[in-house]
């Protein structure tokens, strides 16, 4: 009740500006320094006057469809939204009624149950392994890479499959978990490089038939399965870039289940866009063409989970290498659009454009972040964990 009420009253004390929205957004932007009809890369070009009546009435999720229709544009996008975020231009957006739905919504609904969890899967990751195979790298791997001394987004998603397996310390024989496991990338790699075996869990039907494919002559078993189900042993488990889609409200079971699922004196690693504070509900745009149901975690709320469950053995900020990583997929995106255009329409070239670029001001800015978690059970005396970057 108290959160309704919070939301009324922030409907009713919103002000009503006298100014067109074209004077409002011109205004506000400047806080930004980016100008309507600029020349400088970041500055947009508005084709559309409607443009500002949408933007003030649906906020990101206006500034993204308008962008998808073509009523705006800019040199750089990514230097575009760099320049929003980089400015806390949220802070002076006002609050209307689909902003409280939305807020109410993610308060008093699980969206990532196991039927809602299906969305996103429906909606994205079904898109296409033929789609992803011209914009990921070798391994499919749909995850930051880690750039350390690589200069080819190749390197780099091997580099940072590598950098998890001697974070857990694998070992020949050691029966390791990828909850999440998309295309097999890293029960590929472990399975080859580190002679463990792998069960990789996934929702996509596309996903884990692809896997299993690529991984036939490994160690490794790819299952469509709902982690909630999972309910065996063993020595690793490993989460990459899925924790996004799992849900406050489903933090504390997502960490019951890795909890019976690893042995005594198992490790866990978490590989997860993180949000500097504890929000309810993510980017409205983001939500709605891209990744329905996604929700990153806040330090807090990753905390609240793992009280009483687990030790935090390790927290890697990985960050600035997600920007460099999806400016690659964009790079591979646009130098193959070229044999898609006759499935999809124009306006997904630019949904598609504006989603990789935005993502990528979003992490340039510091707005979210990327981190690596590593964790042993709370009731398990063992040898201090040895970081490893």
């Amino acid at each position: 009740m108290r959160t309704i009420l919070f939301c009324l009253t922030v409907l009713l004390t919103t002000n009503i500006y006298c100014a067109s929205s074209k004077e409002v957004v011109q205004e506000l932007i400047l806080n930004a320094d980016i100008q309507v009809g600029g020349n400088r890369p970041w500055d947009i070009h508005v084709h559309n006057d409607k443009f500002y009546d949408r933007v003030m009435s649906e906020g990101s999720l206006g500034l993204g469809e308008s962008y998808m229709d073509g009523w705006w544009d800019s040199e750089r996008v990514d230097l575009t939204i760099y320049q929003i975020l980089n400015a806390h231009l949220e802070k002076h957006v006002k609050w209307n009624l689909k902003t409280a739905w939305a807020f109410l919504k993610a308060k008093l609904f699980n969206r990532q149950s196991k039927t809602g969890s299906m969305e996103v899967i429906d909606i994205h990751y079904q898109l296409g392994n033929d789609f992803y195979e011209q914009m990921l790298d070798e391994r499919m791997t749909y995850s930051c890479a880690y750039w350390d001394h690589c200069t080819t987004l190749n390197e780099a998603q091997a580099a940072k499959y590598d950098l998890i397996c001697r974070k857990v310390g694998l070992k020949p024989g050691m029966h390791v978990l990828d909850i999440g496991c998309g295309w097999g990338g890293f029960a590929g790699y472990a399975a080859e490089h580190y002679g463990v075996t792998v069960v990789g869990v996934t929702l996509s039907e596309n996903q884990a038939a692809y896997g299993r494919e690529t991984t036939k002559d490994l160690t490794v078993e790819i299952r469509v399965q709902d982690y909630r189900d999972l309910n065996e042993k063993f020595d690793r488990i490993i989460s990459i870039g899925m924790f996004e889609h799992v849900g406050p409200k489903n933090y504390n079971t997502f960490m019951e289940v890795a909890n019976r699922c690893l042995k005594d004196d198992g490790l866990i690693l978490l590989h997860t866009i993180g949000s500097n504070g504890t929000h309810h509900m993510g980017d409205a745009w983001i939500d709605k063409y891209i990744f329905p149901g996604g929700h990153l975690p806040s330090i807090a709320q990753i905390g609240n989970a793992i009280d009483g469950r687990f030790i935090m053995e390790d927290w890697h900020n990985l960050s600035t290498n997600y920007d460099k990583t999806l400016m690659a997929w964009h790079e591979n995106f646009n130098k193959n659009w070229a044999q898609f255009k006759e499935r999809y329409p124009a306006q997904f070239e630019r949904m598609w454009n504006y989603y990789l670029l935005t993502c990528a001001a979003a992490f340039r800015s510091r707005n979210i972040q990327l981190w690596q978690i590593v964790l042993t059970k709370e009731d398990q005396a063992m040898p201090a964990y040895q970081t490893v970057r």
